[in-house]
C-alpha cells in the first residue's frame, strides 16, 4: 500500500517506482510508495488508501487496458481473409449458376464450381503472414531476441517514434565513481565509512575500493551520511552541508568525505551509458524515427544523458508511472507510433500501452511480460535488430499477399472458363504455397538494412 511517515526519517530506494538510482530521503509527511524498500532505519507509517487504490494497482490496470487495446488490433492476414472468403464463396456459385444458364448440366456445372474452389484454396494465403512470422522469429531469437507474439512484428515495422527509459535500458543503472575521482589514499579511507551503508553511492565507493576493513563506531544518518572513527580520527562521508564542505552541490550524485582537520574531499558519480548507447541512437535517427528520453530520475541526471546522447529530441524528468502513460497518449493522438523501450515497474505501464515495447533481458518480470519482444545482452544494437527484422518481414508479408492476389488473378478466369480438372487445380493450389513460403524464406538469406 501507499503510505504517509508519522514518524521516523529514512531512506528509500524508489528506482523499482521512479526509476531514480539515488535514494530518497523521507521525513514526516513524506509520502512512500509500494514498491519502495526502506534502507536505513524503521519508519512508522499510516496507509493513504486500500492496496486496490495503490501504485501498485494503478500499474496492474494499466497493463489490463493495454492487452485490450492489443486485442482489438487487426493484423494484415486477418484483414485479407475478411475479404478474401465471402468472395471465393462468392465467384464459386456464381461460376456454378452460370454454368447452369449457360446450358451445362448439373454435373458439369458442379465440377466447374469445385475446380474453381479448389484453386482459389486460400492456403497461400492462410501461409501469406504466419509462414514469415515463424521465419522472423527464428532469425530473431538466433539474435538473441524472444518475440512473444506475431502481430508484434507488424506493429514494430510501422513504429515512427521511440521513447527510452534511462536507468537501466540507456544506461547501465547503477552509479559509479568518476574517473576524476581523488587520490586512491582518500578513497581507501572513505571506502572504510562506506562499507558499512548499503546506500547505492557508498556500494559504488566500495566497487571502487575493494576488499578492506571497516571503520569504527560507524553511524548512518538518513539524509545525511556516515559519521565514524578511523584510526582514532572523526571521518564523516556524505552531503557536501554535513561534513563542512564550501563547494556546493556538484550536478549530479556526489559525495564528500572528511577526517579529522581535513578539507572535504568529493566523490562523483554518475550513471554509465551502455556500450553502444551513441551508436544506436544515431542509427535510429538516421532511420528517421523521433527519439525521446522519458525518465523518473532527476532533472540533471536525465540532461546530462540526453546532451551525451545529441541525437535524442526531447526528455522528460521525474515522471511518474501514470505521467508516462499519459505522455504515450498524448503522442499516439498526434498520430505516433510509439515503440516504448523500458525495464522498470514504472515502465510496465507505458510498455503495455505502447504501439509496440521491447524489454532488455534484465527487465522486471512484470516489464518482460507487458512487452512485445525481449532482447538479451549488455547493448541495445538489438532494438535496431528487431525493428529491421519487423520491416523486412511486413514487406515478405505484403509481397506475399500480392502473389497470392496475382495467382488468383490468372487462374481464377482460367478455372471458371472449365479449362482446369480438380487434379489441375489441386497442382496450383500447391505451387502458389510453395511460392509464399520459399517467399518468406529469403528473409534468412537478406541482409537488408533500411538504412
Amino acid at each position: 500500500v501507499d503510505m504517509e511517515i508519522i514518524e521516523g526519517e529514512s531512506e528509500f530506494d524508489e528506482s523499482l517506482v521512479t526509476g531514480e538510482s539515488v535514494p530518497r530521503q523521507g521525513v514526516v509527511g513524506s509520502k512512500v510508495f509500494s514498491g519502495s524498500v526502506n534502507l536505513t532505519r524503521p519508519v512508522t507509517g499510516r496507509a493513504l488508501s486500500a492496496a486496490e487504490d495503490s501504485l501498485l494497482a494503478d500499474i496492474s490496470r494499466m497493463l489490463e487496458a493495454g492487452e485490450q487495446r492489443r486485442s482489438r488490433y487487426r493484423r494484415i492476414a486477418d484483414k485479407a481473409v475478411s475479404l478474401y472468403v465471402p468472395i471465393v464463396h462468392t465467384i464459386a456459385a456464381s461460376t456454378f449458376i452460370g454454368w447452369l444458364i449457360a446450358g451445362a448440366s448439373v454435373r458439369e456445372a458442379i465440377f466447374v464450381a469445385v475446380s474453381t474452389l479448389i484453386i482459389t484454396c486460400p492456403c497461400a494465403l492462410a501461409l501469406a503472414a504466419p509462414v514469415v512470422q515463424v521465419v522472423a522469429s527464428g532469425r530473431l531469437f538466433r539474435r538473441h531476441v524472444f518475440l512473444k507474439s506475431g502481430d508484434a512484428l507488424e506493429r514494430l515495422a510501422t513504429c515512427d517514434y521511440v521513447v527510452f527509459d534511462k536507468t537501466g535500458t540507456l544506461t547501465l543503472g547503477q552509479p559509479e565513481l568518476r574517473l576524476d575521482a581523488p587520490s586512491r589514499a582518500a578513497l581507501q579511507l572513505a571506502a572504510q565509512l562506506a562499507r558499512a551503508s548499503r546506500h547505492p553511492l557508498s556500494r559504488a565507493v566500495v566497487a571502487a575500493a575493494g576488499a578492506g576493513p571497516i571503520a569504527a563506531d560507524v553511524v548512518e544518518h538518513p539524509g545525511l551520511g556516515l559519521e565514524g572513527r578511523i584510526d582514532g580520527q572523526p571521518a564523516r562521508l556524505g552531503s557536501a552541508d554535513w561534513t563542512g564542505a564550501t563547494e556546493g552541490q556538484a550536478d549530479g550524485p556526489a559525495l564528500w568525505f572528511t577526517i579529522g582537520d581535513r578539507p572535504p574531499v568529493r566523490f562523483a558519480f554518475s550513471d554509465q551509458l551502455r556500450g553502444d548507447a551513441h551508436e544506436t541512437l544515431q542509427a535510429l535517427h538516421r532511420r528517421g524515427l523521433r527519439l525521446e528520453i522519458l525518465s523518473g530520475d532527476q532533472e540533471s541526471s536525465v540532461a546530462q544523458i540526453a546532451g551525451e546522447l545529441e541525437s535524442v529530441d526531447r526528455w522528460t524528468a521525474r515522471a511518474t508511472p501514470t505521467e508516462k502513460v499519459a505522455r504515450l497518449e498524448e503522442l499516439r493522438d498526434e498520430g505516433w507510433k510509439v515503440l516504448m523501450v523500458g525495464d522498470g515497474l514504472n515502465d510496465a505501464g507505458a510498455l503495455a500501452l505502447a504501439h509496440a515495447s521491447l524489454a532488455p533481458g534484465g527487465a522486471m518480470d512484470v516489464s518482460q511480460s507487458a512487452s512485445d519482444a525481449v532482447y538479451s545482452g549488455s547493448g541495445l544494437s538489438a532494438i535496431l535488430t528487431v525493428l529491421d527484422i519487423a520491416k523486412t518481414a511486413r514487406r515478405r508479408m505484403l509481397q506475399n499477399f500480392g502473389l497470392a492476389a496475382l495467382y488468383n488473378m490468372i487462374a481464377v478466369p482460367v478455372a471458371v472458363a472449365g479449362f482446369v480438372t480438380p487434379l489441375i487445380a489441386a497442382i496450383a493450389m500447391s505451387l502458389s504455397s510453395i511460392i509464399v513460403t520459399l517467399n518468406a524464406l529469403r528473409m534468412n538469406l537478406s541482409s537488408e538494412n533500411p538504412e
